[in-house]
């Protein structure tokens, strides 16, 4: 279990800077990065703006949400765990974790407000069945094997390359596979701003 040691961490650790260079690991080209690719080498433009969102979004606001999370997300070492057991880089699924619930900050009882969505990765109860305890490795398992089930499904785009890939593969977790079809498709909010996110944890050492 992940609960006695996770999700306390949201409130007041962004110390405010960009971009970020404290703490981070030059080195993250030596670290395990899965079988889809280097998310380093993948363009994105981070979180989306708008009207209501123009000092938090783009790149930099993307490094300062994943930053609020960095501390509920550790121990490191389950989220390697997972991602070797999937061949997934482990900061994709860090990012993932951030982007959908912050780290289990903002759910009650594993549950989004809703009562749909349940877990780390928040799986929607209406398509999948969830698995084990909302932050047990048995419900991460789960969510991060639907996600490589999506990328395997986008790879088999021919025309794409490995980014879009990877890009259509989050787009289609999301999403659906069914709306996944044209590079329109994978230029998405949610797409833009977890890459950004995962960059970041992965020049943390995830």
């Amino acid at each position: 279990m992940l609960s006695s040691i996770l999700f306390w961490g949201l409130i007041g650790t962004s110390r405010g800077s960009y971009p970020f260079t404290h703490m981070m690991n030059p080195q993250h080209r030596r670290l395990y990065h899965g079988c889809y690719g280097d998310i380093m080498t993948v363009d994105t433009s981070g979180a989306s703006c708008d009207i209501g969102s123009l000092i938090n979004c783009g790149i930099r606001g993307s490094e300062m949400f994943a930053e609020m999370d960095l501390r509920a997300l550790t121990p490191q070492v389950i989220i390697k765990a997972v991602g070797q057991r999937h061949c997934v880089d482990p900061a994709l699924i860090a990012a993932t974790i951030s982007r959908d619930s912050h780290g289990g900050a903002v759910l009650q009882n594993g549950w989004d407000h809703s009562g749909l969505k349940l877990g780390l990765m928040q799986l929607d109860k209406k398509i999948h069945d969830p698995v084990g305890a909302w932050d047990s490795k048995e419900n991460l398992f789960q969510g991060i094997g639907i996600l490589t089930d999506r990328i395997k499904a986008i790879q088999k785009i021919p025309t794409w390359n490995v980014a879009q890939h990877v890009k259509g593969g989050l787009s289609a977790f999301k999403s659906g596979i069914k709306t996944t079809v044209t590079p329109v498709d994978i230029d998405t909010d949610f797409v833009n701003d977890l890459l950004a996110r995962a960059k970041l944890y992965k020049r943390h050492g995830f």
